[in-house]
């Protein structure tokens, strides 16, 4: 499937219509990528056309049971398959809508050890999931901004080049400092290192 033919294919839920779906839920799970960075901000800086959610693999199953009856597809090197048929190589799941056929949420299914989250490209990359999660003011759970900007990094698409600037202003010392670290380990010469160390 083609970028192209994905995006007719999505009518995402913003991360509130999915936090209302979760209510009750004990698993962690977090808003991720570019939402997670407009959380961050507390704005919405441009459009999305997807909603990521991170939650750890083994409790990925507890999100599988708030969606009885929806279809679940794994998606990785431009393919689909079927829930779980190829779950162990790729991390991305698409919920899609029986009714309209359209998805609705992307959960990546996120390597843990213990209480920590594990980098999927590096397992020496690894944040407490206290540190991890953050949370609106309404209680909306979102990834670290540095954790979003280091999976960012690898495209380097237009949209995500925006991000990193409109972000990068908001980033304490500390913040910089992982992101440099991480950067620096992940995608050693990237051009976001120097302005952030």
């Amino acid at each position: 499937m083609s970028a192209e033919e994905a995006d007719k294919l999505w009518a995402a839920w913003t991360p509130g219509e999915f936090a209302e779906r979760m209510a009750g839920v004990g698993v962690s799970w977090y808003v991720a990528a570019g939402w997670a960075l407009d959380l961050f901000t507390g704005g919405g800086a441009r459009a999305h056309s997807d909603l990521e959610i991170g939650v750890a693999r083994e409790d990925f199953r507890e999100i599988e049971s708030v969606f009885a009856g929806w279809e679940w597809e794994v998606v990785g090197d431009g393919r689909v398959w079927a829930w779980p048929e190829e779950a162990g190589e790729h991390h991305q799941t698409w919920l899609r809508e029986p009714e309209s056929g359209l998805y609705r949420v992307d959960v990546f299914r996120e390597p843990r050890h213990g209480d920590r989250w594990v980098c999927r490209r590096d397992s020496a990359v690894t944040l407490p999931y206290s540190e991890l999660i953050l949370r609106t003011e309404d209680g909306i759970p979102y990834s670290c901004p540095e954790v979003a900007l280091l999976f960012k990094a690898k495209a380097l698409r237009d949209k995500d080049s925006e991000d990193f600037r409109r972000v990068l202003p908001a980033l304490n010392s500390d913040r910089r400092a992982r992101l440099a670290e991480w950067l620096t380990r992940v995608h050693p010469g990237h051009p976001w290192i120097e302005q952030v160390a």
